[in-house]
C-alpha cells in the first residue's frame, strides 16, 4: 500500500466512524461521558475518579499546582482536590489521559519522539490559551485551557496509526496528512463528546485569521499557536514572528506584558506538566 491509499484508508475509515482507539482509551471515555452527566453529583465524580488510580494521581497533582493551589496548602486526597481543580478542570485531566493514550502504543522511535514533541507542544498552548483568555480575549480560561489539551487530538491519532504504516509521515509535499488529519479530527472530536464551541474551534484553526480585536475561542487558540516556542511536529514550517512594534498585538498590549503573560504561561505549563504526563 503507498501512502495515498494508506492515508485514504485511515480517512475512510475515520469518515465511517471506524476510530480505533486503545482500551486504556475506552475505559477513559467511559469516565468521561458519566462526568458529562449533568446529573454526576460530586460524590459520583469522586468514585468514579477513585476507580481510576491513574487519574487519581493526576487530579491531586493538578491540585497542587501553583495554577491552582496558590495558598500554599497541599491537598492529600481526591475529594479535595476534586474540590478545589472543579469539573471542568477534571475533564481537561480526562482528555489529556486520552490524548496522550494515543502514543503510548507507537513502537518507532521516530513517531515516538513526534508524540513526545506533540505533547510538549499541546501544554505549551493550553497554558498560553489559558493566559491570553485571561488577558486579552476574555474567553472563559477553562475552556481555552481545555481547548488547547484536545486542538491536537487528531495529529495525536494519526500519529499512533502511523505505526502501522512505515514512511506515511515522512516529507509530505502535497500536505495529505493535514487533509487526513482534518477528517480524523472530526471523527475523534464526536467520539470524545467534545463541546460544540471547543470542537468547532479546533475545526476552523487550520488556515484561520487572527481577528482584531481577538475576542474568541478560536482566536485565543490562534494566538496560543504562535507564541507556543515548541511546533507541531505534523504542522507547516512557522515563518518568524514580527517584532512587536511590527505585530497586530501593538495596539493591544505593550511589549512588557505580553512578556510578562508568556512568563506566566511557562509557569502554568512547568506545573502543569508533572500533573498531565501519563
Amino acid at each position: 500500500m503507498n501512502r495515498l491509499e494508506a492515508f485514504g484508508t485511515i480517512a475512510a475509515q475515520a469518515a465511517r466512524g471506524e476510530i480505533s482507539f486503545p482500551t486504556s482509551v475506552n475505559a477513559v471515555l467511559r469516565l468521561q461521558h458519566a462526568l458529562n452527566d449533568p446529573d454526576c453529583h460530586l460524590e459520583d465524580a469522586i468514585r468514579l475518579v477513585l476507580g481510576e488510580p491513574q487519574l487519581a494521581a493526576r487530579t491531586v497533582a493538578l491540585a497542587n499546582s501553583s495554577t491552582f493551589n496558590q495558598s500554599g496548602r497541599p491537598i492529600t486526597n481526591v475529594r479535595s482536590a476534586v474540590t478545589r481543580v472543579g469539573y471542568r478542570n477534571l475533564q481537561m485531566l480526562v482528555a489529556s489521559l486520552v490524548v496522550r493514550q494515543f502514543g503510548a502504543r507507537i513502537e518507532d522511535p521516530d513517531l515516538r519522539a513526534k508524540a513526545e514533541q506533540l505533547w510538549e507542544h499541546t501544554v505549551q498552548v493550553a497554558a498560553l490559551a489559558h493566559v491570553f483568555a485571561h488577558h486579552v480575549t476574555f474567553v472563559n480560561p477553562d475552556t481555552a485551557m481545555f481547548a488547547g489539551i484536545v486542538h491536537e487530538v487528531g495529529g495525536f491519532y494519526l500519529l499512533s496509526r502511523a505505526d502501522g504504516f512505515p514512511g506515511l509521515l515522512d516529507d509530505d509535499p502535497e500536505k495529505w496528512a493535514e487533509l487526513c488529519e482534518d477528517v480524523v479530527t472530526r471523527e475523534v472530536a464526536r467520539k470524545l463528546a467534545l463541546p460544540e464551541t471547543v470542537a468547532e474551534a479546533i475545526f476552523e484553526l487550520r488556515g484561520a485569521w487572527l481577528h482584531m480585536p481577538p475576542a474568541s475561542l478560536l482566536d485565543t487558540l490562534l494566538l496560543a499557536n504562535m507564541y507556543a516556542t515548541v511546533p507541531s511536529p505534523l504542522g507547516t514550517v512557522r515563518p518568524p514572528l514580527p517584532e512587536h512594534s511590527e505585530s497586530a498585538l501593538d495596539y493591544l498590549l505593550d511589549e512588557d506584558s505580553l512578556n510578562r503573560m508568556i512568563d506566566e504561561a511557562s509557569e502554568i505549563a512547568a506545573s502543569m506538566g508533572g500533573a498531565l504526563l501519563v
